[in-house]
């Protein structure tokens, strides 16, 4: 672990194994309670003289983060793939997006502006001083083990706050990649901390101190909504991207090609292992059929194996627990009246009899009475629904607690800012499987999470707005 700029050896061992094969890839050294404190204690220490930089002087620091990211970014995307399983192809552009979120955030340090408000008096001047908001506990998962680091620590760094940060124990390996670059470029001592180990232990320290000021956490709703209400004890901010459900519709007028090869890109990048992941993909009813068997041949032609191998199209799922989940929501959808029209296996012989692995698998014929229609798989299973009402398929896309991502396909501009503008979710998609980018706020409403990572938008969960009114003396006599 690192704290206060040194790294931290204990006497507890957590072994990170790949999932596509069992192999141990490495050992990372485990902390607790009495450790966190001393991060936590590091970080409000460093607040101070971190936060009384300019922003041009915590931008050049981050720009030498950038430069290191860019030295690594091979082996950083090996680092992701060996300890969670994605595709070589999928870390790379993990490893891009790390890249962009430091390289954006370090520019975006010199442009966090105040305001100047018109006083109501003549004898006042009023404005608005942006700063930050102290320390900050990040938990990042492990489905993006980087890229979600990169994102909170980015603009939190960037306009002055210090951070102490947890990664999953799942993935922890890439966030430790991570801080030997910080080490390397000199951050100063308490800036950044990472702590790796029980997750009550660590979480608990990081919402009882009062020192911490602000939590942004990357996990599921259901944890989300412990921090939450633990938060309240001592006011701290909370920013939260939790679980999605993502409706991915396909009216009648869409080119159906390009809804196939956005919707295997949307539900099967990562092995379906996202948060944005198509979750119900609801097809017009008069295209169903023909989209349906060509789906599903698509589907039944990725290649499967160790995401190392540059050929493959899906790797393995994080642990033995993912596999049971994907494979359980199948089984509920067959005993429904769902069809399989590929996949639906766990894959456990030969090549894949060390690993986590099933099959990508596509149902149809599902319906409202399946739980795969309401629990997010997190697994490469696609389940068709068949739809023939543009507002009958908006209330049942609306339909859940979730509200992060959704997915629009039509090549009518008019169906498609009034679907748009109707769904109940933070991010839409039209005819687009990847509607993100570091400029634009990421984010989801309801249970889905609080505030928006990315962009400008990405540094408000960061900073206090502090009113200053000043009353002046006329020269008048």
């Amino acid at each position: 672990m690192y704290i206060n700029g040194e790294w931290v050896i204990t006497d507890q061992v957590l072994e990170v194994n790949n999932p596509a094969n069992g192999q141990l890839v490495d050992k990372v050294y485990l902390v607790g309670r009495k450790e966190t404190q001393t991060a936590i204690e590091a970080a409000k220490n460093a607040f101070p003289a971190w936060s009384a930089l300019t922003g041009e002087q915590r931008g050049a620091y981050l720009h030498k983060v950038v430069e290191k990211l860019n030295e690594k970014k091979e082996h950083l995307a090996q680092t992701i793939t060996k300890e969670m399983g994605k595709t070589i192809h999928n870390a790379r552009n993990e490893v891009g997006g790390t890249i962009a979120f430091f390289k954006w955030y370090a520019e975006e340090s010199r442009r966090v502006y105040g305001d100047l408000i018109p006083a109501s008096a003549p004898n006042k001047r009023i404005s608005v001083l942006k700063q930050p908001v102290g320390v900050v506990g990040a938990i990042t998962p492990w489905n993006f083990p980087l890229s979600m680091g990169a994102r909170k620590m980015g603009p939190a760094l960037a306009v002055g706050c210090t951070v102490v940060i947890r990664p999953s124990r799942e993935a922890p390996l890439s966030t430790l990649e991570l801080f030997k670059i910080f080490d390397e470029v000199g951050l100063p001592k308490g800036v950044v901390n990472l702590v790796i180990g029980n997750s009550s232990e660590i979480v608990g320290e990081l919402m009882a101190s009062k020192d911490v000021r602000k939590i942004s956490f990357t996990g599921s709703t259901e944890v989300g909504k412990k921090l939450i209400r633990q938060s309240a004890d001592t006011v701290k901010r909370v920013s939260m991207e939790l679980g999605g459900h993502a409706p991915f519709i396909v009216f009648e007028d869409a080119d159906i090609d390009l809804a196939i090869e956005g919707t295997v890109i949307s539900k099967f990048s990562s092995n379906g292992q996202q948060c944005v992941c198509a979750n119900r993909i609801y097809v017009h009813d008069s295209i169903y059929d023909t989209f349906a068997r060509r789906f599903a041949d698509k589907v039944s032609s990725l290649v499967i194996g160790d995401g190392l191998d540059e050929n493959i199209q899906i790797g393995p799922l994080v642990n033995q627990d993912a596999v049971d989940k994907s494979h359980e929501h199948v089984t509920d959808a067959v005993n429904k009246g769902a069809t399989i029209l590929c996949g639906g296996k766990t894959l456990s012989n030969n090549e894949y009899k060390n690993g986590y692995f099933y099959s990508p698998t596509v149902l149809s014929d599902v319906n409202e009475e399946m739980n795969i229609t309401h629990e997010e798989t997190f697994g490469p299973v696609a389940p068709l629904i068949r739809f023939s009402d543009e507002d009958d398929v908006i209330q049942k896309a609306n339909n859940t607690e979730y509200g992060l991502a959704s997915y629009v396909y039509t090549n009518d501009l008019s169906r498609a800012h009034r679907v748009s503008e109707k769904l109940e979710y933070g991010m839409v998609g039209v005819n687009d499987p990847s509607p993100f980018a570091v400029q634009a706020p990421f984010g989801g409403i309801k249970e889905s999470g609080i505030g928006r990572e990315g962009g400008k938008y990405g540094l408000d969960d960061y900073l206090e707005n502090k009113l200053v009114s000043v009353a002046i003396r006329s020269n008048y006599r």
